[in-house]
């Protein structure tokens, strides 16, 4: 196996020949598709020839969406499209559509077919569906550094052969190989690699003829067609959006609804005779193929000592009693490094943006002659709310998630995915949502957005509507807080800290449990349905490129989570203002909210101010307790740092002040249930919209949550009295 540097594909060399134009793909010569298996470092590619920097996850179906990119070579320009990773091309989930669909009615130049080349036998199986499609390919067998540490050698000259396209080796992590990789693209993109059709797998007997038959008959209507073998077995299946192509002439002028008509009677009559065992044995032959294919190219020593420190240490991970507590290790080491290392900062950013830049905004307001109300309005009410939204929110999300996309990248996630799978199947959801589960710990939005990786719709909606039950960063302060002043005071000094940790962790605790009843419960009532199969391949353990994990995980996910938590603080901030300093009669508006919701409060051991407090801070759980300082504060008679101005104290200021506001323990724990059981913010509710496109499923997953919350407050309450 040849080995490159990175000098290969420097610009300043000028054998390269390689010009990266990010997102620019206008005007380009040549379309390029990207594919393959999750895992396999098909980003890294693109973003090597792109100079993109798309995020490379290490769980499956990552890529959901395809993105785009070009780079030019040798005078041509190439759009290049990094499709959704998918394990197969026979089923019809979302990514395999999308990728399925670009190769076949996109109908790239080349489709660059990217392999874990420590991997090869369960990726050629993409590989020989895709070239039953086209054959204007190019196998690029990516990650030969692992496949060096594994010891393993591949015949890259005789699998080209056998293939009838291209086969290069490479290492996008190194850049190793990329310069022959633009080479054959090149070559098959203008015609002077012209490849050649080979026989991909054997079917039996009489799949074979069926195949065969209607593969005939395709082509006598349109002998140009190259993939009459893959649009037979297809229409077998009755696959409706091939059948919808054909009858629309998407795929052939030759053909339409009316000569299609006695093909598809032919079809329906093969798959009522082959039965069941069609797509069984489909999928045997495409397996055996890929068998044979490892066989003759591929030579390993499955002893080595690489495989054997995998092995090893998935033997701990995913062992069916010391995977749980090593799980649940890691993610208290992440949260107590998130909430202990996110307090210097935040309270850096707190002095700067409350201390210095507030006061010196009031001054500046003054100096100017801004009136006294407009000033407020501006000041006090919206910079004040987004001030305490980048204070709280953004040092934990830079934290926690850096911290979680190094887990992604070393290839520990899809073990997480796999201890809970069981649990998530019985509960009729699928294993990947502990992905998403474990996501909303740092920001619900952005767990959201994690269940793209979800190929079943039903199990995608579950995955969005429990989501809340994971505690968000804006909600860990609120309960950390509440537990150490009210908590914390009930036993001796020296295990008040352990209890107050203790109290917060069986909060978390709680809401992973509630997630797995309403996922039970949906998969039983609104969303009924059996858990479907989840293809889960465990990666190599790989070491974290750690700078670029904190360049992606800022910027694909801490500052657009953030961005849409300001757009929505901004406006709450104005409300809390208004409500505050806009009188009714002889009291401000948030008196008469107060006083109206007070009954229903107490009855659920809460109050008034509590309730108000979540109303008007739905834009972000960051301002829960700066607004119910306020609001407390104001009930009690105190102006606080002044009308409707949020504020914070020390620990004995904010037990004095909620004391006097008549909190007791009982209102601290009914606070704590319910920040975990309410309605998600507005910047989770926004997300969820966008990913459902549903005004009813945005409810439910808006609603269930304060339900739950309001009836478990409820029965709190009366069991405490009870025994009172």
């Amino acid at each position: 196996m040849k080995k490159h540097t990175a000098c290969e594909t420097c610009q300043l060399n000028p054998t390269s020949d390689l010009k990266q134009w990010g997102a620019n793909s206008g005007n380009s010569t040549y379309t390029v598709a990207l594919a393959g298996n999750p895992n396999t470092g098909k980003s890294s590619i693109f973003n090597a020839l792109t100079g993109l920097k798309q995020h490379t996850g290490n769980w499956p179906g990552k890529t959901v969406t395809r993105a785009e990119g070009s780079y030019s070579h040798k005078g041509d320009k190439f759009k290049i499209i990094d499709l959704p990773g998918t394990y197969s091309l026979l089923s019809t989930s979302e990514d395999e559509e999308v990728a399925r669909d670009f190769i076949l009615f996109g109908q790239p130049d080349v489709t660059v077919i990217v392999v874990d080349a420590s991997r090869l036998q369960r990726n050629f199986s993409l590989v020989l569906q895709i070239l039953e499609i086209s054959n204007k390919a190019v196998l690029c067998l990516n990650l030969m550094d692992e496949a060096r540490r594994h010891r393993i050698e591949i015949d890259v000259r005789t699998l080209s052969k056998d293939l009838g396209i291209p086969v290069i080796s490479t290492s996008a992590r190194t850049k190793e190989g990329l310069s022959d990789l633009l080479a054959a693209i090149h070559q098959v993109a203008n015609g002077s690699f012209l490849p050649t059709k080979t026989t991909s797998f054997q079917l039996t007997k009489q799949t074979g003829t069926a195949v065969a038959t209607i593969a005939n008959h395709l082509h006598t209507l349109d002998s140009t067609l190259t993939n009459t073998n893959w649009l037979a077995m297809r229409l077998i299946e009755d696959d409706k959006s091939i059948i919808d192509a054909l009858q629309k002439g998407q795929l052939s002028n030759s053909i339409d609804s009316e000569n299609l008509a006695p093909i598809l009677h032919h079809a329906t009559a093969y798959r009522f005779k082959l039965g069941d065992n069609y797509r069984n044995e489909l999928v045997e032959a495409i397996y055996a193929k890929a068998s044979k294919l490892v066989k003759e190219h591929v030579s390993t020593d499955s002893e080595s000592y690489s495989f054997r420190v995998d092995r090893s240490i998935d033997h701990i991970v995913t062992h069916r009693i010391w995977g749980f507590p090593i799980m649940f290790m890691l993610l208290g080491l992440i949260l107590w490094l998130t909430i202990t290392g996110a307090n210097y900062p935040s309270q850096m950013l707190s002095t700067l943006l409350l201390d210095h830049v507030y006061p010196f905004l009031k001054d500046t307001s003054t100096d100017m002659g801004i009136p006294a109300w407009l000033g407020g309005f501006l000041i006090d009410g919206i910079y004040l709310a987004t001030a305490w939204v980048v204070s709280v929110m953004l040092p934990p999300m830079a934290i926690f998630f850096p911290l979680f996309t190094l887990l992604e990248d070393f290839g520990y996630l899809p073990r997480v995915a796999f201890n809970l799978d069981r649990i998530f199947k019985k509960a009729g959801a699928h294993g990947k949502q502990a992905l998403t589960m474990s996501m909303g710990f740092g920001c619900n939005a952005a767990g959201v957005v994690a269940t793209r990786i979800i190929n079943s719709p039903r199990e995608k909606l579950i995955a969005i509507i429990t989501n809340n039950f994971s505690l968000c960063n804006g909600r860990w302060p609120t309960q950390i807080l509440i537990a150490s002043l009210f908590l914390g005071i009930l036993v001796p000094a020296k295990w008040s800290g352990s209890v107050a940790m203790f109290a917060v962790i069986f909060i978390a605790i709680l809401g992973i449990a509630f997630t797995f009843f309403t996922s039970w419960l949906l998969s039983k009532t609104l969303l009924k349905g059996e858990s479907s199969f989840f293809t889960l391949e465990l990666p190599p353990y790989r070491p974290p490129r750690f700078f670029q994990t904190l360049y992606s995980s800022f910027i694909d996910r801490t500052l657009i989570v953030l961005w849409r938590a300001i757009i929505f603080a901004a406006p709450a901030g104005a409300i809390i203002w208004l409500i505050c300093n806009i009188h009714i009669a002889d009291q401000n508006i948030a008196l008469w909210l107060i006083h109206g919701l007070d009954p229903m409060g107490l009855f659920i051991g809460l109050n008034g101010v509590i309730l108000l407090a979540y109303i008007v801070a739905i834009p972000a759980n960051e301002i829960v307790i700066p607004t119910i300082l306020m609001l407390t504060a104001l009930t009690i008679g105190s102006t606080g740092a002044g009308t409707g101005v949020l504020f914070e104290g020390s620990a004995n200021e904010v037990s004095t002040l909620l004391h006097a506001g008549g909190w007791t323990t009982l209102t601290a724990i009914n606070l704590m249930l319910f920040s975990l059981l309410h309605n998600p913010c507005s910047t989770t509710i926004y997300t969820i919209y966008k990913e459902t496109g549903s005004r009813k499923w945005t409810a439910v997953a808006t609603l269930l949550p304060v339900f739950y919350g309001l009836i478990v407050c409820f029965l709190v309450t009366k069991v405490w009295y009870f025994f009172a």
